[in-house]
């Protein structure tokens, strides 16, 4: 697997996991999607039969993540249902996706699951980063340019 988070704003990087010259930065993710996505890759490895390398990865991640509160969480960092806009640096176009639960992914609606392999490394990523990922017959290098709506900010503004 070659996902890389790199995240040229601040001094911290994740890195492909074979390059670890940078410093880690953990993912942040809240209390609640760590318990859902969680439960989410269980179901996967029991029931899902094609090669899913990126789960893994996601999966290592998770082991590592900084587990905040909903209330904590800051408000440029990826959370489940949070809108995000994206530029995908390959064809120079800027779309704006959300990240949800697999029941309520819709491609044509640009809603993307969290256990796709772009989903993946979304999910607990801020803006400014820029991602290189594998996808079906493509690498995809992605920047988060904006958080459009992330739940948990909505809620604490509210």
């Amino acid at each position: 697997m070659n996902d890389r988070r790199v995240d040229d704003r601040d001094e911290y990087a994740v890195r492909d996991r074979r390059n670890m010259e940078s410093k880690v930065r953990p993912m942040l993710i809240t209390e609640t999607n760590m318990i859902k996505v969680k439960q989410l890759l269980e179901f996967a490895k029991r029931f899902l039969t094609r090669n899913h390398d990126h789960l893994r990865v996601l999966e290592e991640e998770l082991e590592c993540a900084e587990v905040v509160s909903p209330e904590t969480i800051p408000p440029d960092v990826i959370t489940i249902n949070t809108q995000a806009l994206i530029h995908d640096l390959g064809v120079g176009r800027q779309t704006v996706y959300a990240l949800v639960f697999p029941r309520d992914a819709d491609v044509a609606k640009n809603k993307v699951s969290v256990l796709s392999p772009v989903g993946t490394v979304l999910l607990g990523y801020r803006v400014g980063g820029l991602i290189e990922c594998v996808a079906p017959r493509t690498v995809k290098r992605l920047r988060v340019k904006q958080i459009v709506y992330q739940p948990e900010a909505a809620r604490n503004a509210g």
